[in-house]
């Protein structure tokens, strides 16, 4: 089958949403599919990538540079379906990019599987235009029931697309390379950069800095891990809009920047417990990649979180958006940095969560809106 997925991120973007469109491509070309993308940037010159691109116009996200919306136009992604021949779309933008990739499947006929991968309607007032929460969940609602299916990460994400008032919403998890991201990956000479030998708990958080993310809670449960371990080095691992102010106002906290692949992984397994604050997410693939390494990891109840931590066996909860429970757990965690028994049982949790099951849900979710039973390898 041939098939276009259309987004505004796709690597080399450094986020959740675009590494997971990258593994579902790919899982989708191994499986003998023709895989084509859509999307607003190049790939990386020293890129390995077999897979052909079609770049659109973009701006930047306004307060978030880093991020981009792409433009189309409904008769230029039909002249797009008349050279590629699509027998299905998954689209998961809902920027003009996808509104005029939705609009030119239905004009002819091409079945369309759309994403909620973000909550962008939640990060309205974080970015100075509050009270438009209602009009961005009506649009969303617009563009989506357009669409044949809407999948989502989670079961909390889709309950609130039901509520919404958006038809035939499917759960699509998301999956973790337990072989990248592994306690084996531990580096002391990494540790010793920040500050810590192996008797010395390392707090860290990884994903992008931007406000949306909590980082006033982020930053106060750093403080509340040191009020057990005053030496303890704090890290933040990311970009994004926020992190000038956030090395301005903290310069005691230790920052990596932005990281992939085997740094990435290496800068994981070198941490102990992984603080994760953010209200915000479909999902939290962050929280999978910390599990699989062998983190503890304190988070609040829901999504990914609520899937994987079962509370004292392998990682803290805290109630939802509930920030002196947050703060509380954190201290928990801070005690129990290096409890092995509950951090092999994160890593076991994550470790039967592979890529694989997904990318067949995902292939199996396409076919079925082209009217066709996926045949699976013997």
């Amino acid at each position: 089958m041939r098939f276009l997925l259309i987004t505004d991120t796709f690597p080399p973007d450094i986020n959740g949403v675009a590494r997971t469109l990258a593994t579902l491509a790919s899982g989708l070309e191994s499986r003998g599919h023709q895989v084509e993308i859509v999307t607003t940037l190049e790939a990386a010159p020293e890129a390995e990538e077999s897979l052909k691109r079609h770049i659109v116009m973009a701006m930047p996200l306004p307060g978030y540079p880093g991020l981009r919306m792409g433009f189309t136009t409904t008769w230029q992604m039909q002249a797009l379906y008349e050279e590629f021949r699509p027998d299905a779309l998954y689209v998961a933008t809902e920027t003009p990019l996808g509104i005029a990739s939705i609009r030119a499947a239905k004009k002819m006929g091409i079945p369309t599987v759309s994403g909620f991968h973000t909550n962008f309607q939640t990060y309205l007032e974080d970015y100075s235009l509050p009270g438009l929460e209602a009009v961005a969940q009506g649009l969303l609602r617009s563009i989506h029931n357009q669409t044949a299916r809407t999948l989502t990460p989670s079961i909390d994400t889709a309950a609130m697309l039901e509520k919404w008032g958006i038809h035939n919403v499917g759960v699509l998890g998301r999956g973790v390379d337990t072989d990248l991201f592994t306690p084996a990956r531990r580096d002391p000479a990494l540790r010793q950069t920040w500050g810590a030998d192996e008797s010395t708990p390392v707090a860290i958080y990884v994903g992008r800095v931007a406000a949306e993310k909590n980082l006033d809670l982020l930053t106060r449960a750093f403080s509340a891990f040191r009020e057990v371990h005053p030496q303890a080095p704090c890290v933040v691992v990311g970009d994004g809009p926020k992190l000038k102010n956030l090395q301005t106002d903290h310069p005691e906290f230790y920052y990596s920047g932005a990281r992939t692949g085997n740094e990435l992984a290496a800068h994981y397994a070198s941490a102990d417990v992984f603080l994760f604050p953010s209200i915000t997410e479909t999902f939290g693939n962050v929280v999978l990649e910390a599990m699989s390494s062998g983190l503890l990891t304190v988070a609040f109840d829901y999504a990914a979180p609520r899937l994987l931590i079962h509370p004292g066996e392998n990682g803290l909860l805290a109630a939802f958006n509930d920030e002196p429970d947050f703060l509380e757990k954190t201290r928990s965690a801070a005690t129990a940095w290096n409890d092995q028994i509950q951090r092999t049982a994160a890593r076991e949790a994550a470790h039967h969560l592979g890529w694989q099951r997904v990318i067949e849900q995902f292939e199996s979710e396409l076919l079925q809106v082209i009217g066709t039973t996926p045949q699976h390898p013997a």
